[in-house]
C-alpha cells in the first residue's frame, strides 16, 4: 500500500459511493484467524484493533504491548498466508482511558508512551481519546470541550513525532489516520442495562470537529489534521445483556445529514455489535462508515464451543473417554476470579448465572485466555476432532455449519466449525461495508 485504505474508504464515501470497514476489536486468536482469512476469500483489506488496556506499554490485561500484538497479529498472517500489507492495525481510545488514577501531568505522560509504543509498532489507524477525567480534575463537572481537545492536540503531537521517527527508518511507512471523540461507553461495554441511547446533537458533533481543528492548529499540527478522518458519534446503537438497541436511520438523519459540510471525515461507530446486516448497511450508507465490531465476535466463538461442548457430552456419555467440561470450568473460572464481569452483572444468583454464559456483553472473552479455560478448550477440541461429528448431531447444534460442511465449503473439524460462526457475524458486516473496494 502506498496510501492509506481509509483515505480512499473516505473518497469513495464522499463522491455517494456506500463504501466502509469493519474493525475487528479482539485479541481472540480464532476472532483473528477467522477475519484473515475471510479477507483473504473476499479479497479484503482487513482492520484489527487493540484497545489501551488489553495492549500497552506495561502489557495491559492481554500480557501484550504494541508490538508484541502486531508480532501476534503478522504470525497468525503468515499461518493463513495473508500479507500484512493488506492488513490496517488500530489502537482503540489511545489516552487517559487507563491513567485516570494520575494527575494531568503524569496521566499525559504514560498516555504519549502509549502512542509512541502504538505508532512506532505500525498501527496505523489511531484513536486519541481524551475525554475522561483524571485525578486532579473536578470530579463532579463535565470536563470541557477546549481539555479534552487540548490534551488530545498533545498527544497527535506525540504521535507525529513518533511517525518521523518510523519514516526515517522504513520509508515506505504509511502516515496514520487519527480518529477522534468519544460519545461511547467505556471499552469493555457498557456496565449497566441501557433502556435508551440519544443520538449525538449535531451542535455538540461539530464543537468537538471545531475545537479539536482549533487546538491543532495552535500547535502547528496542520499535517495531522489533514489525517483526522473520522469522529466518534453516538447514532443511537446499543446492546445490553439481551436487548439489542436497532439503529434508526430516521432519528440519526439530523446528525448523518451534517457530515456534508465536512469534506474529509466521516462517523465512527462504536457497539455496532449485534445490529442487523440491514441496519449495518443503512449505518455506512449514512457516512457511518467505521464500524467497530468486539463482543459480537467473541460472542460467537462462545457459542460454537457452548455447541461443541453439547456435542462432545451427547457423544461421550457412558464411554471411557474424560470430557472437557469446557462449560462447567470456564464458570469455575469465572466465579473464582469476579473482577471482570461483577460490575457488568447485575441480579440474583439465577441471573448472574446465566447472564455469565449468555450476556451479549460477553464477559466471558477476558476468561478465554485463562490456563484451566485453554486446557479444557484443548481437550474439547481433541475430543471432538478424534472421535468425529455425527451429520445428525451437527445439524441439531450448528445448523448453518452443518450445510457448508455436507457442501465442502468447510470441514468438519472442531477449529473449522468455531471460525465459521464467526464468519457467519463478520459476513453481515461484509455485507454492509464492500470494504473489498478499499484496495
Amino acid at each position: 500500500m502506498t496510501k492509506h485504505p481509509l483515505l480512499q474508504m473516505i473518497k469513495l464515501q464522499k463522491k455517494g459511493t456506500p463504501v466502509g470497514i469493519y474493525s475487528v476489536c479482539s485479541a481472540n486468536e480464532f476472532v483473528i484467524e477467522a477475519a484473515l482469512e475471510r479477507g483473504k476469500q473476499t479479497k479484503s483489506i482487513v482492520l484489527i484493533e487493540a484497545t489501551s488496556n488489553q495492549v500497552n506499554q506495561y502489557g495491559g490485561y492481554t500480557g501484550m504491548k504494541p508490538k508484541d500484538f502486531m508480532k501476534f497479529v503478522e504470525k497468525i498472517a503468515k499461518k493463513v498466508n495473508f500479507p500484512m500489507d493488506r492488513i490496517i492495525l488500530g489502537g482503540d481510545h489511545l489516552g487517559l482511558l487507563t491513567w485516570t488514577h494520575l494527575d494531568e501531568k503524569q496521566a499525559m505522560k504514560e498516555a504519549s508512551k502509549l502512542i509512541e509504543l502504538y505508532v512506532l509498532a505500525g498501527f496505523t489507524k489511531i484513536h486519541i481519546d481524551t475525554s475522561m477525567r483524571v485525578a486532579d480534575d473536578d470530579q463532579q463537572a463535565m470536563l470541557s470541550t477546549g481539555v479534552i481537545a487540548r490534551r488530545g492536540a498533545e498527544l497527535a503531537e506525540v504521535a507525529e513525532k513518533a511517525y518521523a521517527k518510523l519514516k526515517a527508518k522504513s520509508p515506505n511507512a504509511l502516515h496514520p489516520v487519527f480518529i477522534v471523540g468519544s460519545e461511547v461507553p467505556i471499552p469493555g461495554g457498557a456496565q449497566e442495562e441501557e433502556e435508551g441511547v440519544a443520538v449525538t446533537k449535531v451542535k455538540d458533533c461539530q464543537q468537538t470537529i471545531n475545537t479539536f481543528h482549533e487546538a491543532f492548529l495552535s500547535k502547528n499540527l496542520k499535517e495531522a489534521w489533514n489525517h483526522v478522518i473520522a469522529v466518534v458519534v453516538q447514532p443511537g446503537v446499543e446492546f445490553g445483556d439481551s436487548t439489542v438497541i436497532e439503529y434508526d436511520r430516521k432519528k440519526a438523519r439530523t446528525l448523518t445529514k451534517s457530515l456534508k459540510a465536512y469534506k474529509n471525515l466521516v462517523f465512527e461507530g462504536h457497539s455496532t455489535d449485534y445490529q442487523t446486516k440491514i441496519a449495518l448497511k443503512e449505518m455506512v450508507e449514512d457516512g457511518i462508515a467505521i464500524l467497530k465490531v468486539g463482543p459480537g465476535l467473541t460472542f460467537a466463538a462462545r457459542e460454537a464451543m457452548f455447541a461443541l461442548a453439547n456435542i462432545e457430552e451427547a457423544l461421550l456419555k457412558g464411554t471411557k473417554t474424560k470430557p472437557s467440561k469446557f462449560i462447567e470450568v470456564l464458570e469455575e473460572v469465572m466465579l473464582k476470579n469476579p473482577r471482570n464481569w461483577q460490575k457488568h452483572y447485575h441480579g440474583n444468583a439465577q441471573q448472574l448465572a446465566f447472564k455469565r454464559k449468555y450476556s451479549f456483553s460477553d464477559r466471558c472473552r477476558y476468561y478465554l485466555p485463562n490456563e484451566k479455560v485453554q486446557a479444557a478448550l484443548e481437550t474439547l477440541i481433541t475430543n471432538i476432532n478424534t472421535i468425529g461429528i455425527p451429520y445428525s448431531l451437527l445439524s441439531q447444534y450448528m445448523p448453518v455449519q452443518y450445510t457448508k460442511v455436507r457442501e465442502g465449503i468447510i470441514p468438519c473439524t472442531a477449529e473449522a466449525l468455531i471460525k465459521d460462526r464467526i464468519v457467519n457475524c463478520m459476513d453481515e458486516y461484509l455485507y454492509a461495508t464492500h470494504q473489498e473496494k478499499l484496495g
